[in-house]
């Protein structure tokens, strides 16, 4: 793997690289990266951040009450989603589904949890009703445990506790994904706010948030942590010129390591320790661009520094490299990971093969020229996957529910009360059809 790293750096020039995503997290894979770094000096080996904050939520559901919690409401889930009669109830009850749907298939169960958790008295209403107990489903025994388990306090407790704990991570990994936008001068912090939001949540109780802290640092400290977030931290204008800024020994070490690795030439170091010390006092032209009003909807990177580091042509210079860099791997630009593991199929017909590798190059760089860094992604499926294991179960119904109930019934469009006509409203000065409204 380090052959293949090196062949790559020499393809395309090792000083146009700062640093290689990696989105593994296995031994074999970090030992790779760290003699990477050790061979070329000015590269850094970094881990995809959301896919960090995946392990770091996978942690979590490992923990209590969070895994009960979300294995309670993929049962209660299930059950009403497998049922003709239970889902009826749902939809004529409640005014969402229960599974949300995302293209981050991670974190549809903590999605869902939430959406479950806002729903609540609309379920405990559900299997209250005259309507589930004269149903065929309240009588079972599967009824009667799902039932009771939506009324009991101590499974709402649970699941809002996990809710509190995950959510804000959810919220992160959502905008991670949601945007193009260069993100490592705002890693560092996002981090720390995870934390204070949680600690948040929880009202302070150390004996409630600290698991999920240690949770966190342990990613963090393993896998996440790079001297490029730290040194992206810093020159962040926004968070620099801050009232709340802390400059620790990690981030002033991050920063020194970052400018030794990305400059070799000990003059222009040399220059940027000055320049870096200017920017620090906020001194000359970072004068004009600390004040508060100059840092509200700001790039940190390209505008700030562009229109007040002109002083500085060497700190300048180095500003924009590092933080134009990437926080996410190859599965934010739509690059197919499973292409390219095909290609390391033994057995394989050698001239196959070379079709093949010829294939994966072209999709990779048709998606990486359709890939526009000002725009954003679209993380929703506006359908929910009805083979999603938060909807079908492995186990078959074991009761026969004898309904006259069609999926046609249960389509969303036909709840009870819940669909509106649209009609389209004239402008008599015109004449023209105004935009359709709902009544």
């Amino acid at each position: 793997m380090l052959v293949f790293f090196e062949e790559v750096l020499e393809e395309v020039g090792v000083e146009t690289v700062v640093q290689i995503v990696g989105y593994s997290t296995s031994a074999c894979m970090m030992e790779a990266g760290n003699r990477l770094m050790e061979k070329c000096k000015t590269v850094f080996w970094t881990v995809d951040v959301s896919h960090c904050m995946e392990l770091m939520l996978q942690k979590f559901t490992k923990m209590n009450p969070i895994q009960e919690a979300l294995e309670k409401a993929k049962t209660l889930t299930q059950f009403i989603y497998n049922h003709a009669t239970a889902l009826k109830l749902l939809r004529d009850a409640c005014p969402d589904e229960l599974v949300k749907s995302s293209k981050i298939r991670s974190i549809v169960p903590f999605l869902t949890l939430e959406n479950i958790v806002s729903q609540k008295d609309c379920l405990i209403r559900m299997f209250q009703s005259s309507d589930w107990h004269t149903s065929i489903m309240a009588s079972t025994n599967e009824g009667k445990r799902i039932s009771e388990m939506v009324k009991n306090e101590s499974f709402w407790s649970e699941a809002l506790m996990a809710v509190k704990a995950t959510i804000p991570l959810v919220k992160v990994i959502k905008l991670l994904n949601g945007t193009n936008k260069p993100q490592i001068g705002f890693i560092y912090d996002t981090l720390d706010q995870i934390k204070v939001t949680i600690k948040k949540e929880f009202q302070g109780k150390e004996s409630l948030f600290a698991k999920f802290w240690t949770a966190i640092d342990d990613i963090w400290n393993g896998y996440l942590h790079s001297h490029l977030h730290a040194a992206g931290y810093f020159l962040n204008p926004i968070y620099f010129y801050s009232s709340d800024f802390y400059a620790d020994a990690e981030v002033t070490s991050g920063l020194c390591c970052c400018v030794v690795r990305m400059t070799e030439d000990r003059h222009i170091q040399d220059l940027m320790a000055l320049q870096i010390d200017e920017y620090r006092k906020g001194r000359g032209t970072f004068h004009f661009g600390s004040f508060k009003e100059k840092l509200i909807n700001i790039s940190p990177g390209a505008l700030w520094w562009s229109q007040y580091g002109v002083e500085y042509p060497e700190i300048q210079r180095f500003a924009f490299r590092l933080l134009s860099q990437t926080c996410n791997g190859a599965s934010h630009y739509r690059l197919k990971r499973s292409l390219v593991e095909t290609l390391h199929t033994e057995g394989m017909n050698p001239i196959e093969k070379q079709r093949l590798q010829d294939l994966v190059f072209v999709h990779c760089n048709l998606q990486l020229q359709a890939f526009d860094p000002d725009g954003s992604n679209d993380n929703t499926d506006y359908v929910v996957d009805p083979m999603d294991e938060w909807i079908v179960r492995k186990e078959p119904n074991l009761v026969h529910e004898n309904t006259q109930l069609t999926w046609m019934d249960l389509e969303l469009a036909s709840r009870n009360g819940k669909e509106k006509d649209v009609i389209y409203v004239k402008d008599e000065a015109d004449g023209d059809e105004d935009e359709p409204k709902c009544i």
